[in-house]
């Protein structure tokens, strides 16, 4: 199976936890063991914010803010690979082109960012539908998607299932450096129009991969045939 995991930044943290970062490379090594082929995609979480923030303060423009936030992303990259060097390339592919090359030789890529103006749920999308993958998860803050924001509404429920179309209808549309989104417009409609089965779930439960590969129910699957529609 072809899978592209993409793990928020707001789950490795800054500074990074050790011991979650240690499970995931457990889980990784197993699906590799089994013979899957995988994209790892990482985003900058809140180092790459707190960059964007002091860029903010010295009047820089979005484009080297974005530029900050994807060096701070391929450096959370570069701290997978130095955990799992025996298992793929030290390489951070800076393109498609080369992710590809690096993956017909380890079956196992890591990255972050790519370039400006594209969040790493965006690189995710687009990694998924380069490789023609057969399952795209979303490793995030929440336990899936919600009909409202938990953190702020208790009356919030999760969702099982939903639609590409319903998402795209909660989300937040403009792109701007360091947004946060359970899963940025743009991936949606890249995971929409190829059809690649999504799921989002707890990042902070990386052994929640696994489950979601098996077909456990696990987190919220967003497909084109499935609907939960959000009140």
């Amino acid at each position: 199976m072809k899978i592209v995991l993409r793990i928020g930044g707001s789950i490795i943290g800054f500074p990074p936890n050790p011991l979650l970062l240690k499970s995931y490379v457990e889980q990784i090594l197993r699906l590799k063991e089994e013979g899957h082929t995988m994209v790892i995609v990482v985003g900058g979480g809140p180092l790459s914010r707190q960059y964007i923030e002091t860029a903010e303060a010295l009047g820089l423009n979005d484009k080297d803010k974005d530029d900050l936030a994807i060096l701070v992303s391929r450096l959370n990259a570069k701290l997978f690979v130095k955990k799992m060097k025996d298992l793929t390339s030290e390489i951070i592919p800076s393109s498609i082109s080369k992710l590809n090359r690096l993956l017909k030789t380890s079956g196992l890529v890591v990255m972050g960012g790519l370039k400006p103006g594209m969040t790493t749920d965006s690189v995710a999308a687009i990694v998924a539908k380069a490789i023609k993958a057969d399952i795209f998860i979303k490793a995030t803050d929440q336990e899936g998607v919600y009909t409202k924001d938990p953190k702020i509404y208790s009356e919030a429920k999760r969702l099982d299932s939903i639609s590409f179309d319903e998402l795209s209808k909660i989300l937040e549309v403009k792109h701007k450096p360091g947004m946060h989104s359970i899963l940025d417009p743009k991936a949606v409609r890249i995971l929409r129009d190829t059809n690649i089965k999504t799921i989002i779930l707890n990042g902070f439960k990386p052994e929640g991969i696994i489950a979601a590969i098996k077909g456990e129910r696990i987190g919220t699957i967003i497909s084109n045939e499935k609907v939960q529609k959000i009140d």
